[in-house]
């Protein structure tokens, strides 16, 4: 008998300064039974650096013609792809033709440098394309926030993010290993 996804609440105050965005979203996330806790709060990561009430999650790992997080404009043209973790570059290739912009959120420590040495040459001949990467130690320190039910804000300035609930922050500062302009 299959597993069944396990459902998470969120409750996320974004305060992003770079984007002028400030808001709160009730959002419901489903983990795959494959999925960690570290991966589920970099797409949660992925979500509050890309806040905006378009931008949904996707059906990911269940699915591979959508994004982990996806917006769409009202026309149902896709604005963009967002994938965590370290994609495959014929997926990208392939969603990258298909949407106006696509980022990874890149992490696993080493595996990361392994990836975007193996995926770069291609994946940076990608007009619309941008990945990050996201600090072994922060993403493990996210993990840690992880809760069936959470009250997180988050607030992004300079590049810097900040995540806390009420008793611990986590500093993320994610580098950039390919940006395209927006």
């Amino acid at each position: 008998m299959a597993q069944k996804a396990t459902i998470f609440k969120a409750e996320l105050a974004v305060a992003d300064m770079d984007r002028g965005h400030f808001a709160t979203h009730a959002l419901t996330l489903a983990r795959h039974p494959s999925e960690t806790d570290e991966r589920m709060m970099v797409r949660l990561l992925a979500y509050a650096l890309n806040a905006d009430d378009a931008l949904e999650f996707g059906r990911g790992l269940s699915t591979e013609d959508e994004g982990d997080l996806m917006q769409r404009d009202l026309t149902g043209a896709i604005r963009r792809w967002i994938d965590v973790g370290l994609p495959d570059e014929k997926s990208l290739r392939k969603a990258s033709g298909r949407a106006e912009r696509v980022i990874v959120y890149a992490y696993g420590g080493r595996a990361v440098d392994l990836w975007w040495t193996k995926n770069r040459d291609a994946l940076e001949r990608l007009q619309n394309f941008s990945a990050f990467a996201v600090p072994p130690d922060a993403s493990q320190a996210l993990a840690r926030l992880a809760q069936r039910t959470m009250q997180l804000s988050c607030t992004v300035q300079d590049g810097h993010l900040w995540f806390s609930n009420a008793t611990e922050t986590v500093a993320v500062e994610c580098s950039v290993l390919a940006q395209q302009p927006v």
